[in-house]
């Protein structure tokens, strides 16, 4: 078995959701489940078939989303794993919904953070060890930084 660390492609930063499914029906479920929560939603998603013709299959309504889903499927290229890359939503607006999509086993994944996928290699094919996200912690908030937090909570429409 062969270990990579592959680097995310994302270069606005947006946020992305990236998780396991199992079944072709997923492209079209994770479409429907998208456009029904937040009006307004730009999405890109890519499915990578494990079986059959094993293409990456693709929805949305945002062709630079869309484009950058299939870049990061192609990059990473472990069966039946999908990208969705997000504009004019947040992860926390949608994986509710997505979670409930029945071909969807797991969420590795929602961030706009740098993301490296650990995928290993085997004659079969490639599958995902893991997920980094982000950095490393720094350090303990203090009392100083606890507003902070919820300031940019408020910043973000989550708080009141």
């Amino acid at each position: 078995m062969d270990t990579e660390i592959i680097r995310i492609e994302n270069p606005d930063a947006k946020n992305l959701i990236f998780g396991q499914s199992h079944f072709i029906k997923t492209v079209d479920d994770l479409h429907e489940a998208l456009v029904a929560v937040v009006p307004g939603i730009q999405f890109g998603l890519a499915f990578c078939e494990a079986s059959g013709p094993r293409l990456i299959r693709t929805s949305g309504n945002s062709k630079p989303m869309i484009d950058l889903a299939i870049l990061n499927a192609q990059n990473v290229g472990c069966g039946h794993t999908f990208f969705i890359f997000l504009d004019n939503a947040y992860p926390i607006n949608v994986l509710n919904q997505i979670k409930q999509v029945p071909e969807v086993l797991r969420i590795f994944v929602a961030t706009a953070n740098p993301l490296q996928i650990i995928v290993a290699e085997t004659e079969q094919g490639r599958g995902v060890l893991g997920v980094v996200d982000g950095g490393a912690p720094l350090g303990v908030e203090t009392a100083e930084d606890v507003p902070k937090r919820r300031e940019l909570l408020r910043k973000l429409g989550y708080k009141l």
